[in-house]
């Protein structure tokens, strides 16, 4: 199990990972399905506040020559969060998007304890998924 957590925290940063097979392969193995929820729903949510963090101390950086955002791109970015606001942290467990609407959060100063929610709960839909589909797909293959 804590090789699960420790590959949903990673998969929920920057760095790439794959959460979702190590979460059927560890549910292949017979691992409780509840417990294994639990674990890469806390860990990909402490994961993407790992970058709200990030976030929040971004901006100061945004004049030097490495920061990864142009002037233009933060402005743009700036707008498309304040169309969509908090609620696009409901995205967060999608692929490529996820991670940069999380760092969004971060910039623009979402209290934590909506940071918290909205990404948990959209976590814990993702995983949920997950198990369902490994239910569905791979009960035949596992079990």
């Amino acid at each position: 199990m804590l090789s699960l957590f420790v590959v949903a925290l990673a998969s929920a940063t920057l760095l790439p990972g794959g959460s979702e097979v190590w979460l059927a392969r560890l549910w292949c193995l017979g691992e409780p399905e509840s417990m294994l929820w639990l674990v890469a729903t806390v860990g990909n949510t402490l994961g993407s506040l790992v970058n709200v963090w990030l976030g929040r101390y971004a901006r100061r950086f945004q004049h030097r020559r490495w920061f990864p955002a142009s002037p233009q791109g933060l402005v743009r970015a700036e707008r498309w969060y304040l169309r969509f606001g908090e609620w696009s942290l409901l995205a967060s467990w999608a692929p490529v998007i996820g991670d940069p609407l999380t760092v969004l959060a971060g910039i623009f100063r979402l209290p934590w304890w909506r940071a918290i929610l909205l990404i948990g709960l959209a976590k814990g839909v993702r995983y949920a998924v997950v198990l369902t589909l490994a239910q569905t797909w791979l009960a035949p293959l596992c079990r």
